[in-house]
């Protein structure tokens, strides 16, 4: 299990006011390869609200739906770019590939969808609802609001082998960026989007190989995990226990989005191996204390800046004009 590939962004269940301040920053929060903040002002002006509510309303009776559509548009980025392929149904689509198994949220999708077509029809896209709806699950999780830009189209290609090489929670950070900077992404934005775990669970089958006989040294666990933290992780995934049992990524603040992850990583309390080494690596260390706010760096704001690294992912690779199409309903090509 200890190889096993799955998103970084392994997830389940204060919006600031950073509108003014996001609207001038750089050019890349307004507009990307194609997409533009306001796409539909004219020709569907209730798509973003439309979706917003929708959100609002499946995470108002179940919470962990917010990370886990979060984890949902990264899982689809990191496939063909983000054109919703994640979403399509059928024998050996990405929807079937091991990564996704425990991917979550398909129906507010498909709800927002369903609303959109009844006043839009054929006009917003499945991959703008995605990244729309990521959006406002991190805003209901009391995170930052960004502009996303929009006017994507859906792709036509959904294989489960295509989504082998999403990055693994047990993975080097080298390897780790190099499968982020394969879509543009830098190593700032590798530790901002991981940062994401400040919200979510995950299950023990994804970590507790780091608990118990990892080394012949002291208690047998993974020496980068804090003593005094080994034991309460213990008693939550006990070697005989439920594998599928869910803990939180944050333990601070695992409904909050917020920076505590950051400092749960110098404290050797990060769940998961490839958030741990985050801190353990000089490259990504670096970066998670200056969102910690250590003297003589100069200071991140993670709120600022997660907005920043959500519209560059959102930007992978998207389809637009001539290419793709607008789905009728996202689970399947028209």
């Amino acid at each position: 299990m200890r190889n096993a590939s799955w998103s970084l962004l392994l997830l389940t269940g204060m919006e600031c006011l950073l509108v003014l301040v996001l609207l001038n920053m750089a050019p890349i929060l307004v507009k990307g390869e194609g997409t533009r903040v306001g796409f539909y002002s004219a020709s569907c002006p209730l798509a973003e609200s439309i979706v917003s509510s929708t959100v609002e309303s499946h995470l108002r009776s179940d919470p962990s739906l917010g990370p886990a559509i979060l984890r949902m548009h990264f899982h689809d980025c990191f496939v063909h770019g983000c054109d919703a392929s994640i979403l399509i149904d059928g024998p050996g689509s990405e929807k079937q590939a091991l990564p996704n198994l425990g991917v979550r949220g398909y129906q507010v999708i498909d709800d927002a969808k369903s609303l959109l077509e009844a006043t839009c029809p054929g006009v917003v896209s499945c991959a703008d609802i995605l990244a729309l709806a990521a959006r406002d699950a991190v805003v209901l999780a009391k995170g930052p609001k960004w502009d996303v830009p929009t006017g994507r189209r859906d792709g036509r290609v959904s294989l489960a082998s295509d989504a082998d090489n999403l990055p693994g929670f047990s993975e080097s950070v080298e390897e780790l960026k190099r499968k982020f900077a394969a879509f543009g992404l830098n190593t700032q934005d590798l530790v901002t989007l991981v940062g994401a775990h400040t919200i979510g669970t995950t299950a023990c089958q994804f970590f507790s190989y780091r608990l118990f006989n990892f080394t012949n040294i002291g208690n047998g666990a993974d020496p980068s995990i804090n003593p005094a933290f080994v034991s309460q992780l213990q008693a939550l995934c006990p070697p005989t226990g439920d594998n599928t049992r869910r803990v939180a990524l944050d333990t601070d603040s695992v409904d909050s989005f917020d920076a505590s992850f950051f400092e749960n990583l110098r404290n050797g309390r990060g769940i998961l191996e490839s958030d741990q080494k985050l801190w353990a690596d000089a490259s990504t260390r670096s970066i998670v204390r200056r969102y910690l706010g250590v003297r003589g760096l100069k200071p991140l704001k993670f709120n600022v800046e997660f907005g920043r690294s959500m519209v560059k992912m959102g930007n992978i690779q998207v389809k637009t004009e001539t290419n793709g199409e607008i789905r009728k309903i996202c689970s399947a090509i028209n």
